[in-house]
């Protein structure tokens, strides 16, 4: 979805198109046919839900035909992981290829592993003790999220961007866009998202069984997979969908407590 001249692009396809995906269920079945789909148009072609739903009907608060309304009743279902998962963008990985994913991602990691190998930082450390061990189950609103890890006017700054970051590398997911509550238990304003493990979703056991292989081995399978069914990529956005392991990326050094 390209900005031009301050307009925002979208590309799909007309309703009597024989790609196209009509329903909520249509996405469903089409996001674990393929197995992972990033939610906007990338540098693969075709391999999107935008292209191939109808551009009109995005944002037009219909649920029965808007695939941006689609993308919270799929993350309200609980069977396809939503997030920011492809270059810190939003899409969708199917129960059976998480595992891979978040082999990957994670290189064989658990949360507090990667902590004491130095390979995540303090902002990190400070949301996901909100889900570590007995906590795994927990569901936060984004802004509850941001307040009780720290961050804000006065605390830790970058919530978003840490966020993001711990999507890419399948810590945690989009479990549900909720309204706020009031004092009174009366909801207002838009629905935020909801932030939980994939483990919330489908079980540690699940999620960590592809673990018993190397890293290395998993991205080939999402690789070969990819060049399966979107024969056209190239092997560069082969690995821009596969993404990083948490060693590649520069993690800030922790201070040594004095």
């Amino acid at each position: 979805m390209p900005n031009e001249n301050g307009t925002w692009i979208m590309y799909g396809v007309e309703w009597d198109d024989p790609e196209c995906l009509h329903t909520v269920d249509d996405a469903i079945d089409y996001i674990n046919e393929v197995g992972f789909l990033p939610l906007f148009k990338n540098d693969i072609p075709g391999f999107s839900l935008e292209e191939r739903t109808v551009p009109e009907y995005w944002w037009s608060g219909d649920p029965e035909v808007d695939p941006w309304e689609w993308r919270e009743i799929i993350a309200r279902r609980g069977g396809i992981a939503y997030g920011k998962f492809f270059e810190q963008k939003a899409g969708f990985i199917s129960k059976e290829w998480m595992p891979y994913f978040a082999n990957y991602r994670r290189d064989g990691y658990d949360f507090d592993s990667l902590w004491e190998d130095g390979k995540a930082s303090a902002r990190q450390k400070k949301i996901m003790d909100l889900y570590l061990d007995d906590l795994m189950d927990e569901e936060y609103y984004s802004n509850e999220l941001k307040k009780k890890a720290g961050f804000g006017k006065e605390g830790e700054k970058g919530f978003d961007g840490v966020i993001a970051l711990l999507q890419m590398q399948m810590y945690l997911c989009v479990r549900d866009f909720r309204q706020r509550k009031n004092k009174r238990g009366e909801e207002y304003g838009w629905p935020i998202a909801v932030y939980s493990t994939p483990e919330h979703l489908w079980g540690y056991d699940h999620v960590t069984s592809a673990y018993k292989e190397k890293a290395d081995d998993s991205a080939e399978r999402i690789a070969e997979h990819l060049r399966e069914v979107y024969p056209i990529a190239s092997e560069d956005q082969i690995r821009n969908i596969i993404g990083l392991k948490p060693g590649e990326r520069k993690v800030a050094k922790r201070k040594k407590k004095s």
